[in-house]
């Protein structure tokens, strides 16, 4: 059977299992016995059909549909057995890395973004005097230089407070700019944040202390910048969605890029407290230069490492970012007559308009 007639046989089945899924709202005590009965046998058909499909058709939009389609039907089923603690295990094993994973060409474009102007910021003010004075007054560049630059990274609770804070802050609204303004928000927060840290460089390295600039930004900048940087670029993606969302239509596009930022984003924050802990108790720390800039170098390997294997897993897995997304092990398998009595009691406590 060809793609198109394979299509047209099983248009309808699969209507009908995005509709008992939507209609569910991710609890299957909210459909009738009967429907309950065909959602599940939907839901094991189109499984066993994503299967055949990656293998005999090799379609791109076909699988991202059929993939789709049973990670909702999946959450439906499975998803009331989670526990807050399995909740929380399969969300950093699986949720977050696939959702960073799947977004990755676009976290690439956000790091270009950012950068990018950090280091043409650098070099155009270290190259050009007037340009150096016209970003600041000479007083307030030395006045940096030597009290403020080093006095910020002072150890301590307290500074971890803030400096997490007002990380977490940066990313929200990194976040609320990809709402407010899809693509060109992320774009200049972006942009913004890469032309600070180059102008600060440039006053260190015009001092002679762009080693010691490295020193205190390095140990925690590694992680709070790449967490700044995967939040822009899950916004860039949720931007572009709009503008080109391919193969699905533009609604779903912008839904489904929107619940994997919503993912990110929560995933970021967690890297950025992770930061706060290496920037209120490391960097300011009188540990060697080496062993700070280690200790951030390992927790940004251990990241990178993280997301590709897991990412790469949890793809190959046909997961694709959304919250309660889990792979169906044996251990969540549940009878038929289990599904069906926990609808009739549900639909016993509150009469429901499908019964």
């Amino acid at each position: 059977m060809d793609i198109d007639s394979y299509l047209a046989t099983n248009a309808g089945a699969w209507s009908r299992l995005e509709d008992l899924t939507r209609r569910a709202g991710r609890s299957a005590g909210d459909l009738s016995p009967t429907e309950l009965e065909e959602l599940v046998a939907l839901y094991q058909r189109t499984s066993a059909q994503l299967s055949y499909a990656r293998t005999r058709y090799a379609d791109a939009a076909l699988t991202a549909r059929l993939t789709r389609l049973v990670a909702g039907a999946n959450a439906v089923i499975y998803g009331r057995r989670s526990t807050s603690a399995r909740v929380l295990l399969d969300f950093f094993r699986w949720t977050f890395p696939v959702a960073v994973y799947r977004s990755r060409r676009f976290v690439w474009v956000s790091a270009v973004l950012m950068f990018l102007p950090a280091v043409l910021v650098w070099l155009w003010l270290i190259g050009d005097p007037v340009a150096m004075d016209a970003s600041a007054p000479a007083s307030l560049r030395r006045d940096y230089v030597r009290n403020r630059f080093e006095q910020y990274y002072d150890p301590g609770a307290v500074f971890f407070t803030e400096v997490t804070t007002n990380n977490i802050r940066v990313t929200f609204t990194v976040f609320g700019m990809g709402i407010v303004l899809p693509f060109l928000g992320p774009v200049l927060i972006l942009l913004l944040n890469g032309m600070s840290v180059g102008e600060v460089a440039a006053w260190m390295s015009e001092a002679g202390d762009g080693w010691r600039f490295l020193g205190f930004i390095l140990p925690h900048g590694m992680l709070e910048l790449s967490a700044i940087v995967v939040a822009g670029g899950a916004s860039l993606a949720l931007g572009w969605a709009l503008v080109a969302p391919g193969d699905r239509r533009r609604g779903d596009a912008l839904r489904e890029e929107g619940r994997r930022l919503m993912v990110v984003v929560l995933g970021c924050a967690v890297m950025l407290i992770a930061s706060g802990v290496i920037e209120g108790f490391i960097t300011g720390s009188g540990l060697p230069v080496w062993a700070r800039v280690g200790i951030g170098a390992l927790g940004w390997i251990a990241f990178i490492i993280y997301i590709r294997t897991q990412g790469r897993e949890a793809t190959a897995l046909g997961l694709t970012g959304g919250l309660g997304e889990r792979p169906r092990t044996w251990d969540d398998e549940l009878t038929l007559d289990d599904l069906v009595l926990d609808a009739t009691t549900s639909s016993v406590a509150t009469p429901s308009l499908d019964a």
